[in-house]
Protein backbone atom coordinates (compact mmCIF):
# COMPACT_ATOMS: atom_id res chain seq x y z
CA UNK A 1 0.00 0.00 0.00
CA UNK A 2 2.83 2.38 0.89
CA UNK A 3 4.47 1.80 -2.52
CA UNK A 4 1.15 2.41 -4.25
CA UNK A 5 0.70 5.71 -2.42
CA UNK A 6 4.26 6.74 -3.30
CA UNK A 7 3.67 5.98 -6.98
CA UNK A 8 0.46 8.02 -7.00
CA UNK A 9 2.22 10.94 -5.30
CA UNK A 10 5.11 10.81 -7.78
CA UNK A 11 2.69 10.78 -10.72
CA UNK A 12 0.82 13.74 -9.26
CA UNK A 13 4.06 15.65 -8.77
CA UNK A 14 5.10 14.93 -12.35
CA UNK A 15 1.76 16.18 -13.64
CA UNK A 16 2.16 19.37 -11.63
CA UNK A 17 5.76 19.90 -12.71
CA UNK A 18 5.10 19.47 -16.48
CA UNK A 19 3.12 22.71 -16.90
CA UNK A 20 5.56 24.50 -14.62
CA UNK A 21 8.46 23.27 -16.76
CA UNK A 22 6.76 24.49 -19.92
CA UNK A 23 5.91 27.78 -18.28
CA UNK A 24 9.52 28.46 -17.38
CA UNK A 25 10.88 27.26 -20.73
CA UNK A 26 13.48 28.04 -21.90
CA UNK A 27 15.98 28.14 -19.05
CA UNK A 28 19.09 27.55 -21.16
CA UNK A 29 20.37 27.71 -24.72
CA UNK A 30 18.18 26.29 -27.50
CA UNK A 31 19.72 24.74 -30.60
CA UNK A 32 18.10 25.37 -34.01
CA UNK A 33 19.30 22.86 -36.59
CA UNK A 34 19.31 23.97 -40.24
CA UNK A 35 19.95 21.17 -42.78
CA UNK A 36 21.59 23.50 -45.31
CA UNK A 37 24.81 25.47 -45.48
CA UNK A 38 25.33 28.89 -43.93
CA UNK A 39 24.22 31.67 -46.26
CA UNK A 40 21.30 29.77 -47.78
CA UNK A 41 17.86 31.39 -47.67
CA UNK A 42 16.76 28.89 -45.01
CA UNK A 43 19.83 29.63 -42.91
CA UNK A 44 19.34 33.40 -43.13
CA UNK A 45 15.67 33.06 -42.20
CA UNK A 46 16.57 30.77 -39.29
CA UNK A 47 18.97 33.38 -37.94
CA UNK A 48 16.31 36.08 -38.19
CA UNK A 49 13.90 33.87 -36.22
CA UNK A 50 16.65 32.96 -33.72
CA UNK A 51 17.38 36.64 -33.07
CA UNK A 52 13.71 37.32 -32.38
CA UNK A 53 13.35 34.29 -30.09
CA UNK A 54 16.48 35.33 -28.22
CA UNK A 55 14.97 38.75 -27.59
CA UNK A 56 11.57 37.26 -26.67
CA UNK A 57 12.83 34.67 -24.16
CA UNK A 58 16.12 36.24 -23.03
CA UNK A 59 17.93 32.97 -23.73
CA UNK A 60 20.39 32.02 -26.50
CA UNK A 61 18.89 30.46 -29.64
CA UNK A 62 21.87 29.11 -31.57
CA UNK A 63 21.70 28.10 -35.23
CA UNK A 64 23.70 24.98 -36.12
CA UNK A 65 24.16 24.10 -39.80
CA UNK A 66 24.07 20.38 -40.56
CA UNK A 67 24.06 20.26 -44.37
CA UNK A 68 24.30 17.14 -46.50
CA UNK A 69 22.39 14.23 -48.01
CA UNK A 70 19.55 16.45 -49.22
CA UNK A 71 18.72 17.61 -45.66
CA UNK A 72 18.71 14.07 -44.27
CA UNK A 73 21.63 14.61 -41.87
CA UNK A 74 19.88 17.46 -40.07
CA UNK A 75 16.52 15.69 -40.09
CA UNK A 76 18.00 12.52 -38.58
CA UNK A 77 19.70 14.50 -35.84
CA UNK A 78 16.52 16.30 -34.78
CA UNK A 79 14.32 13.22 -35.05
CA UNK A 80 16.55 11.46 -32.51
CA UNK A 81 16.93 14.45 -30.15
CA UNK A 82 15.21 14.59 -26.73
CA UNK A 83 11.68 16.06 -27.02
CA UNK A 84 12.34 18.81 -24.49
CA UNK A 85 12.19 21.91 -26.69
CA UNK A 86 15.95 22.47 -26.65
CA UNK A 87 16.52 21.10 -30.17
CA UNK A 88 14.47 22.67 -32.95
CA UNK A 89 14.50 22.23 -36.72
CA UNK A 90 14.02 24.92 -39.35
CA UNK A 91 13.73 23.11 -42.65
CA UNK A 92 11.98 23.09 -46.01
CA UNK A 93 10.00 21.00 -48.45
CA UNK A 94 13.26 19.15 -49.23
CA UNK A 95 13.22 17.08 -46.03
CA UNK A 96 9.46 16.98 -45.44
CA UNK A 97 7.85 16.91 -48.92
CA UNK A 98 10.35 15.68 -51.52
CA UNK A 99 12.75 13.24 -49.81
CA UNK A 100 10.15 10.56 -49.05
CA UNK A 101 9.65 10.18 -52.80
CA UNK A 102 13.20 10.88 -54.02
CA UNK A 103 14.90 8.28 -51.82
CA UNK A 104 14.09 4.61 -51.37
CA UNK A 105 15.00 4.71 -47.68
CA UNK A 106 14.93 7.45 -45.05
CA UNK A 107 15.93 7.12 -41.41
CA UNK A 108 13.15 9.52 -40.38
CA UNK A 109 9.44 9.93 -40.96
CA UNK A 110 8.41 13.54 -41.72
CA UNK A 111 5.07 13.05 -39.97
CA UNK A 112 5.71 10.63 -37.10
CA UNK A 113 9.13 11.88 -35.98
CA UNK A 114 8.39 15.61 -35.72
CA UNK A 115 6.08 17.96 -33.88
CA UNK A 116 5.01 20.87 -36.14
CA UNK A 117 5.72 24.22 -34.48
CA UNK A 118 5.23 27.05 -36.97
CA UNK A 119 5.08 27.69 -40.69
CA UNK A 120 7.44 30.53 -41.53
CA UNK A 121 7.35 31.38 -45.23
CA UNK A 122 6.45 30.11 -48.67
CA UNK A 123 8.60 30.61 -51.75
CA UNK A 124 6.95 30.51 -55.18
CA UNK A 125 8.71 28.85 -58.12
CA UNK A 126 8.76 30.43 -61.58
CA UNK A 127 9.38 29.29 -65.16
CA UNK A 128 11.65 31.65 -67.11
CA UNK A 129 12.92 31.79 -70.69
CA UNK A 130 15.35 33.83 -72.75
CA UNK A 131 13.35 36.94 -73.77
CA UNK A 132 14.77 36.64 -77.29
CA UNK A 133 12.69 33.51 -77.87
CA UNK A 134 9.23 33.87 -79.47
CA UNK A 135 7.65 32.62 -76.23
CA UNK A 136 5.51 34.85 -74.01
CA UNK A 137 3.25 32.36 -72.22
CA UNK A 138 3.44 28.79 -70.96
CA UNK A 139 1.15 27.80 -73.81
CA UNK A 140 3.65 29.37 -76.22
CA UNK A 141 6.44 27.37 -74.59
CA UNK A 142 4.48 24.13 -74.98
CA UNK A 143 3.81 24.90 -78.65
CA UNK A 144 7.47 25.85 -79.21
CA UNK A 145 8.68 22.60 -77.59
CA UNK A 146 6.29 20.49 -79.68
CA UNK A 147 7.43 22.27 -82.84
CA UNK A 148 11.09 21.59 -81.94
CA UNK A 149 11.17 18.03 -80.55
CA UNK A 150 14.48 17.04 -78.96
CA UNK A 151 15.83 20.59 -79.22
CA UNK A 152 14.27 22.20 -76.14
CA UNK A 153 16.00 21.92 -72.75
CA UNK A 154 15.27 23.05 -69.23
CA UNK A 155 17.64 23.67 -66.33
CA UNK A 156 17.16 23.46 -62.59
CA UNK A 157 19.36 23.90 -59.52
CA UNK A 158 17.35 22.25 -56.74
CA UNK A 159 14.79 19.53 -56.07
CA UNK A 160 11.75 21.75 -56.49
CA UNK A 161 13.00 22.98 -59.86
CA UNK A 162 13.47 19.37 -60.93
CA UNK A 163 10.00 18.31 -59.78
CA UNK A 164 8.10 21.31 -61.17
CA UNK A 165 9.97 21.18 -64.47
CA UNK A 166 9.55 17.44 -64.99
CA UNK A 167 5.89 17.49 -63.93
CA UNK A 168 5.20 20.43 -66.27
CA UNK A 169 6.78 18.53 -69.18
CA UNK A 170 4.88 15.34 -68.38
CA UNK A 171 1.47 16.99 -68.02
CA UNK A 172 1.80 19.04 -71.20
CA UNK A 173 3.27 16.16 -73.21
CA UNK A 174 6.47 17.90 -74.31
CA UNK A 175 9.80 16.19 -74.97
CA UNK A 176 12.61 18.18 -73.33
CA UNK A 177 16.24 17.62 -72.38
CA UNK A 178 16.79 17.91 -68.62
CA UNK A 179 19.94 19.73 -67.48
CA UNK A 180 20.75 19.66 -63.73
CA UNK A 181 22.87 22.40 -62.15
CA UNK A 182 24.48 22.80 -58.74
CA UNK A 183 22.53 26.02 -58.15
CA UNK A 184 19.68 28.05 -59.63
CA UNK A 185 21.85 31.07 -60.55
CA UNK A 186 23.93 28.83 -62.83
CA UNK A 187 20.79 27.60 -64.58
CA UNK A 188 19.56 31.17 -65.02
CA UNK A 189 22.90 32.27 -66.47
CA UNK A 190 22.68 29.52 -69.08
CA UNK A 191 19.15 30.62 -70.02
CA UNK A 192 20.55 34.08 -70.70
CA UNK A 193 23.49 32.57 -72.59
CA UNK A 194 21.27 30.34 -74.69
CA UNK A 195 22.67 27.04 -73.39
CA UNK A 196 19.21 25.97 -72.13
CA UNK A 197 15.79 27.02 -73.40
CA UNK A 198 14.15 27.66 -70.04
CA UNK A 199 14.71 27.22 -66.32
CA UNK A 200 12.54 26.47 -63.32
CA UNK A 201 13.76 28.38 -60.28
CA UNK A 202 12.58 29.73 -56.97
CA UNK A 203 11.39 33.31 -57.22
CA UNK A 204 14.10 34.44 -54.79
CA UNK A 205 16.84 33.47 -57.26
CA UNK A 206 15.03 34.64 -60.38
CA UNK A 207 13.14 37.80 -59.46
CA UNK A 208 16.04 40.23 -59.99
CA UNK A 209 16.76 38.86 -63.47
CA UNK A 210 13.07 39.03 -64.36
CA UNK A 211 12.86 42.64 -63.17
CA UNK A 212 15.98 43.60 -65.13
CA UNK A 213 14.59 41.96 -68.28
CA UNK A 214 17.41 39.43 -68.65
CA UNK A 215 14.86 36.61 -68.53
CA UNK A 216 11.10 36.49 -69.10
CA UNK A 217 8.86 34.87 -66.50
CA UNK A 218 5.99 32.77 -67.88
CA UNK A 219 4.26 31.35 -64.81
CA UNK A 220 4.39 30.75 -61.07
CA UNK A 221 3.85 27.35 -59.45
CA UNK A 222 1.29 28.47 -56.86
CA UNK A 223 -2.38 27.54 -57.31
CA UNK A 224 -3.23 31.25 -57.41
CA UNK A 225 -1.18 34.24 -58.51
CA UNK A 226 1.48 35.37 -56.07
CA UNK A 227 1.21 38.78 -54.44
CA UNK A 228 4.93 39.18 -55.19
CA UNK A 229 4.31 39.09 -58.96
CA UNK A 230 0.56 39.68 -59.32
CA UNK A 231 0.74 40.09 -63.10
CA UNK A 232 2.40 36.70 -63.57
CA UNK A 233 -0.14 33.92 -64.33
CA UNK A 234 -0.29 30.87 -62.08
CA UNK A 235 0.72 27.69 -63.89
CA UNK A 236 -2.72 26.31 -63.04
CA UNK A 237 -4.22 28.86 -65.46
CA UNK A 238 -2.64 27.02 -68.41
CA UNK A 239 -4.63 24.31 -70.18
CA UNK A 240 -3.51 20.90 -68.98
CA UNK A 241 -2.13 22.26 -65.70
CA UNK A 242 -5.40 22.88 -63.89
CA UNK A 243 -4.95 22.57 -60.11
CA UNK A 244 -1.16 22.50 -60.38
CA UNK A 245 0.72 23.66 -57.26
CA UNK A 246 4.18 22.73 -56.04
CA UNK A 247 5.89 25.33 -53.86
CA UNK A 248 8.95 25.74 -51.67
CA UNK A 249 8.34 26.46 -48.00
CA UNK A 250 10.15 26.92 -44.70
CA UNK A 251 8.83 25.80 -41.32
CA UNK A 252 9.89 25.06 -37.74
CA UNK A 253 9.60 21.64 -36.12
CA UNK A 254 10.59 19.94 -32.87
CA UNK A 255 11.13 16.25 -32.12
CA UNK A 256 7.92 14.25 -31.79
CA UNK A 257 6.37 14.23 -28.30
CA UNK A 258 7.68 17.69 -27.43
CA UNK A 259 5.20 19.04 -24.82
CA UNK A 260 2.35 20.98 -26.43
CA UNK A 261 2.78 23.88 -24.01
CA UNK A 262 6.32 24.37 -25.29
CA UNK A 263 5.23 24.03 -28.93
CA UNK A 264 2.48 26.62 -28.41
CA UNK A 265 4.86 28.98 -26.64
CA UNK A 266 7.33 28.80 -29.53
CA UNK A 267 4.55 29.15 -32.09
CA UNK A 268 3.29 32.36 -30.47
CA UNK A 269 6.82 33.80 -30.47
CA UNK A 270 7.41 32.93 -34.14
CA UNK A 271 4.07 34.43 -35.18
CA UNK A 272 4.91 37.57 -33.21
CA UNK A 273 8.21 37.80 -35.11
CA UNK A 274 6.54 37.28 -38.50
CA UNK A 275 4.16 40.16 -37.77
CA UNK A 276 7.00 42.66 -37.38
CA UNK A 277 7.38 45.02 -40.38
CA UNK A 278 11.15 44.57 -40.47
CA UNK A 279 10.81 40.79 -40.61
CA UNK A 280 8.15 41.05 -43.33
CA UNK A 281 10.55 43.24 -45.32
CA UNK A 282 13.34 40.69 -44.98
CA UNK A 283 11.05 37.88 -46.13
CA UNK A 284 9.98 39.98 -49.12
CA UNK A 285 13.69 40.35 -49.87
CA UNK A 286 13.76 36.59 -50.45
CA UNK A 287 10.85 36.96 -52.88
CA UNK A 288 8.87 34.94 -50.35
CA UNK A 289 5.63 35.37 -48.44
CA UNK A 290 5.23 35.04 -44.64
CA UNK A 291 2.94 32.19 -43.65
CA UNK A 292 1.96 32.49 -39.99
CA UNK A 293 -0.35 29.88 -38.51
CA UNK A 294 -0.93 27.43 -35.68
CA UNK A 295 0.95 24.14 -35.17
CA UNK A 296 -2.22 22.41 -36.34
CA UNK A 297 -2.18 24.49 -39.53
CA UNK A 298 1.38 23.40 -40.22
CA UNK A 299 0.52 19.75 -39.56
CA UNK A 300 -2.27 19.84 -42.15
CA UNK A 301 -0.11 21.82 -44.58
CA UNK A 302 2.72 19.27 -44.36
CA UNK A 303 0.33 16.39 -45.03
CA UNK A 304 -1.13 18.20 -48.04
CA UNK A 305 2.31 19.11 -49.39
CA UNK A 306 3.52 15.55 -48.93
CA UNK A 307 0.60 14.29 -51.00
CA UNK A 308 1.06 16.99 -53.63
CA UNK A 309 4.80 16.44 -54.01
CA UNK A 310 4.30 12.68 -54.15
CA UNK A 311 1.81 13.05 -56.98
CA UNK A 312 4.04 15.49 -58.88
CA UNK A 313 7.16 13.32 -58.52
CA UNK A 314 5.40 10.14 -59.61
CA UNK A 315 3.64 12.02 -62.41
CA UNK A 316 7.00 13.30 -63.62
CA UNK A 317 8.41 9.78 -63.71
CA UNK A 318 11.25 10.55 -61.28
CA UNK A 319 12.53 7.30 -59.76
CA UNK A 320 13.74 7.28 -56.14
CA UNK A 321 17.46 6.79 -55.58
Amino acid sequence: MRKTIQCVMLAACAAMLAPAFAQSYPTRAVKIVVPFAAGSATDIMARIIADNLRAEFDQPFVVENKPGASAQIGADLVAQAPPDGYTLFITTNTSHSANPFLFKKLNYDPIKDFAPVANIMRIPVIVVVDPKLPVKTLSDLVAYAKANPGKVSFGYGNSIGQVVGASFAKRTGIDVITVPYKSSPQALSDVVGGQVTYAVTDMAAGQAMVTSGRVRALGVSTAKRSTLMPDLPAMSETKGLEGFEVIAWVGMFAPAKTPKDIVDKLNAAVRKALAKPEVKDKIAGFAAEPAPGTPEDLAEFVKAQLAGWGKAIKEAGIEPE
